[in-house]
C-alpha cells in the first residue's frame, strides 16, 4: 500500500460553505421538493419543512460539523477516534448510505443530462410521459449513468481544493442565478397565480397528517445531506477557526432558498398549462413528465427555458454527487491508506456497477430511495444526535464554541441540549413511520 498522504484542507471559508451548500443543494431540492409539496398540502409542507430545518436540520448539521472537525477524519475513523471502536460501526453505516444513494442518484442525474442534451438537439417531446417511459431505464439510462459517474469521479480525484472546492465556487453561483432567473420568468406566465396559490396557501388538514410531518423531516434530512456523513467528511477538512454555527446557518438557508425558489418555477409552469395532475403521479412526475410537456407546449421560448432548467438540475446533481462520493473515497483513504486516485476510482467503479441495477429497473430505483434515502438516512440522523447529545456533549460544546462569535458561543450548550432532549424522540417517531413505509415498499416490490 502507498504511504499515507497529509490531510487536505479547503482553501477558503467561501469554498467550504459553497461545497457544503453544493452537497445540500441538489436534485432533492428540485426533484423531491416539488413532489412532496404537491402531495403534502402545498405551503403546509413548506412550513413543516422550514420548521424541521430550523429545529432539527441546523442542530444536526452542527453535530456533523463538530464531529468532523474534531475527528479530522471521514466518518469511520472520526467516530472511532472520538467515541471508540463500537461507534466506528456507525461510520460504516454512513459510508453504506452514501454508497447506495449515489448508485441510484447518478441514474436520475443521468436523466437530467440526457434531457438537457436532447433539448438542444431535438427539443422536448410532445408526449413527455411516453418519452420518459422509454428513457428512464434500459441501456441508454445505463450509459448516461456511467457518464455522469465518470465526471463525478474526475472531480473527486482532483482533490478537495483543486477539485471539489474549485467546482463548487463556479457551479453554485451559476445554479443560483439560473434558478432565480427562471423564477422571474415563471412569474410572467398567464395562469401562474393558480400555482402560487397551491404552493403558498397552506392546506391546514395536511398539517395534521403524520405522513406529511414524516415526509417534511425526511426531505429536510435528504436535502441537507444529513445522516450520510457528507457534512462530517467536509468538516474534517476545516481549520479550527472556522465559525461552524454561522456556516451551518448559511448552508441550511441556501439549501432552503434554492428549494423554495425552485417551487416558484415548477408550480407556476405546471399550473399555467393545466398539467398539475402529472406532478402527483410519481416522485419524478414534476421534473420529467409535467415540465418537459410544459416546455414543449411553450414553443421556442419553452425550449430555451427548459434547457436552462435541466442545466440547473445537472449542476445541482453533480455538486451533491461529488459530496456523496467523497464520503466513500475519504473513508477508504483513511482506512486503507491508499492514494486519492486509487480510492476514488475504485469506489466509483463499484458504485457505478451497482447503479446499473436501478438504471435497468425503475421500481428498484424507487425502493432503493425508500431504503437508503429515507429509512437509513433517518437512522443515521438519530445516531448522530445520540452521539453528540449523550456520548460527547462536553466535547461538542467546546467544538461548536471554537471559532464562533460570542452569540453562538453562548448558544452552544443550548444546541447540545436540543440534540440531547428534543431531536432523538422526534427522529425516533419519524424512524418508526419510515420503517413501516419501507417494509410496505419492500413487500410491494417483492409481490
Amino acid at each position: 500500500m502507498a504511504a499515507a498522504v497529509s490531510r487536505e484542507a479547503f482553501g477558503s471559508r467561501a469554498g467550504f460553505i459553497l461545497a457544503a451548500a453544493g452537497s445540500a443543494v441538489g436534485l432533492g431540492n428540485m426533484w423531491r421538493f416539488s413532489y412532496q409539496a404537491s402531495e403534502g398540502g402545498g405551503a403546509a409542507f413548506v412550513l413543516l419543512y422550514v420548521m424541521m430545518t430550523l429545529l432539527l436540520g441546523i442542530p444536526l448539521m452542527l453535530a456533523e460539523f463538530g464531529l468532523g472537525r474534531r475527528g479530522q477524519l471521514a466518518p469511520i475513523g472520526a467516530l472511532r477516534r472520538l467515541a471508540g471502536p463500537a461507534w466506528a460501526r456507525i461510520g460504516y453505516v454512513f459510508v453504506a448510505v452514501g454508497f447506495l444513494i449515489l448508485a441510484y442518484y447518478s441514474v436520475i442525474a443521468g436523466w437530467t443530462v440526457r434531457y438537457a442534451i436532447e433539448s438542444i438537439l431535438y427539443g422536448f417531446p410532445g408526449d413527455a410521459g411516453a418519452h420518459f417511459g422509454k428513457v428512464a431505464s434500459g441501456p441508454a439510462a445505463v450509459a448516461y449513468h456511467l457518464g455522469f459517474m465518470a465526471v463525478t469521479v474526475a472531480i473527486v480525484m482532483a482533490g478537495i481544493k483543486s477539485g471539489i472546492e474549485r467546482v463548487s465556487l463556479v457551479l453554485m453561483p451559476a445554479l443560483f442565478f439560473i434558478v432565480v432567473g427562471l423564477a422571474a420568468w415563471a412569474f410572467t406566465l398567464t395562469g401562474a397565480d393558480a400555482g402560487y396559490v397551491v404552493y403558498l396557501k397552506p392546506d391546514l388538514d395536511a398539517l395534521m397528517s403524520p405522513s406529511v410531518w414524516r415526509a417534511a423531516a425526511a426531505q429536510a434530512f435528504f436535502s441537507l445531506s444529513l445522516g450520510m456523513g457528507a457534512m462530517l467528511t467536509f468538516a474534517s477538512y476545516l481549520s479550527p477557526d472556522q465559525d461552524l454555527p454561522e456556516s451551518a446557518t448559511l448552508v441550511a438557508f441556501t439549501d432552503f432558498g434554492v428549494a423554495f425558489v425552485s417551487g416558484l418555477v415548477v408550480f407556476p409552469v405546471i399550473f399555467s398549462l393545466g398539467l398539475q395532475g402529472a406532478v402527483g403521479e410519481s416522485t419524478v412526475g414534476a421534473l420529467f413528465i409535467a415540465l418537459p410537456g410544459a416546455f414543449d407546449a411553450m414553443g421556442i421560448i419553452g425550449h430555451v427555458v427548459g434547457l436552462f432548467f435541466f442545466i440547473a438540475l445537472a449542476v445541482g446533481a453533480i455538486t451533491s454527487a461529488i459530496a456523496l462520493l467523497e464520503v466513500v473515497t475519504a473513508s477508504v483513504i483513511d482506512e486503507l491508506k491508499i492514494s486519492r486516485h486509487k480510492a476514488a476510482l475504485g469506489t466509483a467503479t463499484l458504485i457505478a456497477l451497482l447503479g446499473i441495477l436501478p438504471a435497468m429497473n425503475l421500481d428498484l430505483l424507487s425502493l432503493m430511495d425508500k431504503i437508503a434515502g429515507e429509512l437509513l438516512l433517518v437512522a443515521g440522523v438519530l445516531l448522530i444526535s445520540i452521539l453528540a447529545g449523550w456520548v460527547l456533549p462536553r466535547e461538542m460544546v467546546d467544538e461548536l464554541a471554537q471559532g464562533a462569535s460570542p452569540f453562538w458561543r453562548r448558544q452552544a450548550p443550548r444546541v447540545i441540549a436540543v440534540l440531547r432532549w428534543f431531536v432523538p424522540p422526534v427522529v425516533a417517531v419519524i424512524l418508526f413511520f419510515s420503517l413501516k413505509e419501507t417494509i410496505a415498499a419492500i413487500r410491494a416490490f417483492g409481490g
